[in-house]
């Protein structure tokens, strides 16, 4: 290793959260060293040309960001910009024999039109703006917190100060909130879906990790906004690489941390190299008054050598698709560019998303997958090539719900095939013209698809299980056996500042954010 031989941490795996503590201790001072296992950082949060011989960059695993404080990507003078999506959401139907859906954007008389037009009368969207401002009013008092040491329970409750608001969230399945408001399949389908991100939950159960998923995807910003990280999601891991290495990070790639071994004021962690720079192939070993573990908790406890947490279950099929254009659609009210430009809802009313979670808990894939698909093109071009761009071509990142490791465990590569074939009928069932026809083609004349299972996130990304989260959200207040900050363990050198941490999922940094301020805490 390049002197010096001890570092006042090392962070261990270069993803968002990594990058983001190691950016604010060098800031601070602290001699810090990265030792990310792939070729590149980023982990998840990374852009990708998935399709031979095709200038199209993708944000291939994550893909849009709320959860990204502001205050972040200030402390850290982070180059990144995120733009607004000009419509939330259009979700496709028909009634009466007449294809219609329910289009949320363009403004508060055209949504409540959409809504009448949909259900009839405006009690509904009455219903819908309703329960926004009670989300929103949550949002702007919870969100503040998530870079804040953990409030407790009680001091969350007294800073939201809405009985109503909390009974909805925290207490009851968010099951009941939904059906207690809304009246029409489609409407409480479009809002139950927030709550089934990435995690494989009915609306009424009653763990309430649902309701953690909803609280999670509501909040962000204050606002719950969802917006497209312009250059694409690698563009964010790479203004934290380099704002790491200009305040004297060392990051170095293709070292693989094998062991943690702490002590009372400080680690040694142990590591192999290989693949990622110059720094060759062998075995080293580095001190460190701190270890920041940018990984899941079942990786931290195998580096500790000790009995890992229970076993993660992701629940999310991911698709990448690049299209020559935009498919017509069978509702002809709608501009496929606007249907396109937000979250296209696939197959996700209240009952089917109801039959799509018993299907799957009991063994067989959904008999209609539900998905949501949004085209990030539309709004930030800058990721295709002049060339496809002045062509007409578009993107496509489709995420399918209720898609748990367990039915891809006997045959992935065969059960892959079937869910992406049932996945993709969905959506043609609401097209004028075949996806298929639309579907452009790489060097190699295959159609560009890019469909990744649970399995396959586990593979490329250790993520355990295919867990996007690394494990079931968490409310975000302090319980018994959590620090202050939701990030230590019971080792005082070794903190967690992955998506596993409290307050962790999603594209945040808050984790990396919040072990830095654990470590700046500490005496130096």
């Amino acid at each position: 290793m390049p002197a010096p031989a001890s570092y006042d941490a090392v962070i261990v795996g270069g993803g968002h959260n990594g990058l983001t503590a190691a950016a604010y201790l060098a800031r601070a001072g602290r001699r810090v060293l990265v030792l990310e296992r792939l070729a590149v950082t980023g982990g998840a949060a990374v852009s990708a040309r998935p399709f031979p011989g095709v200038d199209a960059r993708l944000s291939r695993y994550s893909y849009l960001v709320s959860l990204l404080p502001r205050k972040i990507v200030d402390d850290l003078g982070l180059r990144f910009a995120v733009r607004e999506r000009s419509v939330s959401s259009y979700t496709p139907t028909e009634r009466g024999g007449r294809a219609t859906g329910l289009l949320v954007g363009g403004g508060r008389a055209r949504t409540r039109a959409s809504f009448e037009r949909l259900t009839g009368d405006g009690r509904e969207h009455t219903a819908w703006e309703e329960f926004q401002a009670l989300t929103g009013r949550v949002a702007r008092r919870v969100f503040p917190t998530l870079t804040e040491p953990l409030p407790t329970r009680a001091e969350l409750r007294r800073r939201i100060d809405d009985d109503t608001a909390w009974r909805a969230l925290f207490e009851e399945p968010i099951g009941a909130a939904v059906e207690e408001r809304f009246h029409d399949d489609l409407v409480r389908g479009v809002v139950l879906t927030d709550a089934l991100i990435g995690t494989f939950a009915d609306a009424h159960d009653p763990s309430l990790r649902q309701n953690a998923c909803f609280l999670y995807h509501v909040i962000g910003g204050g606002t719950g906004d969802w917006n497209v990280p312009v250059g694409g999601m690698g563009a964010l891991t790479d203004a934290l690489a380099h704002a790491a290495r200009a305040a004297g990070a060392e990051i170095r790639t293709g070292h693989e941390v094998t062991r943690i071994t702490p002590g009372t004021r400080a680690a040694e962690v142990e590591f192999r190299t290989g693949t990622g720079d110059d720094m060759g192939t062998g075995t080293g070993r580095v001190g460190a008054r701190h270890v920041l573990v940018n990984a899941s908790p079942e990786a931290l406890a195998a580096l500790l050598d000790e009995e890992p947490p229970e076993p993660a279950e992701g629940a999310q099929f991911k698709v990448n698709m690049l299209l020559t254009r935009l498919p017509r659609l069978r509702d002809t009210t709608v501009d496929p560019r606007e249907a396109f430009a937000g979250t296209f809802h696939v197959a996700e009313g209240y009952d089917a998303l109801a039959t799509a979670y018993a299907e799957a808990a009991a063994g067989s894939v959904p008999s209609a997958p539900p998905s949501e698909i949004y085209c990030h093109s539309l709004t930030d071009p800058t990721i295709l090539a002049p060339d496809l761009v002045r062509r007409g071509y578009q993107t496509l990142t489709l995420f399918g719900l209720h898609t748990p490791t367990r039915l891809f465990r006997a045959d992935n590569a065969a059960t892959r095939a079937e869910v992406l074939a049932a996945t993709l009928a969905q959506l043609d069932a609401h097209l004028a013209e075949p996806l298929a026809d639309c579907l452009a083609t790489d060097a190699d004349g295959r159609p560009c698809v890019e469909a990744r299972t649970p399995l396959d996130l586990e593979a490329d990304l250790r993520l355990p299980g295919g867990n996007i989260f690394h494990r079931d959200l968490a409310f975000p207040y302090a319980r018994e056996g959590i620090g202050r900050w939701g990030v230590e363990t019971a080792h005082e050198p070794v903190l967690l500042c992955g998506a596993g941490a409290v307050r962790g999922g999603g594209v945040s940094g808050v984790p990396g954010h919040n072990a830095a301020m654990a470590v700046l805490e500490r005496p130096a």
